[in-house]
């Protein structure tokens, strides 16, 4: 065996970074109220050749204003959370959402 070291390997170090890391994770395609996220597929052709995709959630940035609190509130929410929202009130899934943990 060879007994030179080569310049191209180095001694293993873990990785520790010096910057605070969150605890949270935020991800870009989910609905706030229902949860709902991408889900994978297949998109079929008419000779029955199946490519993957992706089916997307219909989500809306939509601004309500929460009286109770005299504010704007943003919410990313699907379609479904919005006709949620007009049945049971704002203010009713506002609170549910803060006993989530979510920040509003």
């Amino acid at each position: 065996m060879n007994k030179r070291k080569s310049k191209f390997l180095a001694p293993f170090k873990p990785f520790s970074p010096t910057f605070a890391v969150q605890n949270f994770s935020i991800m870009a395609r989910v609905c706030q109220l229902t949860g709902k996220v991408p889900v994978g597929g297949h998109k079929v052709s008419h000779s029955n050749i199946k490519t993957k995709r992706r089916f997307l959630p219909n989500l809306q940035t939509k601004r309500f204003f929460l009286a109770e609190e005299d504010k704007w509130v943003t919410l990313k929410l699907s379609t479904e959370a919005i006709r949620t929202i007009n049945k049971r009130g704002l203010y009713n899934v506002v609170k549910e959402l803060r006993a989530r943990g979510e920040k509003i």
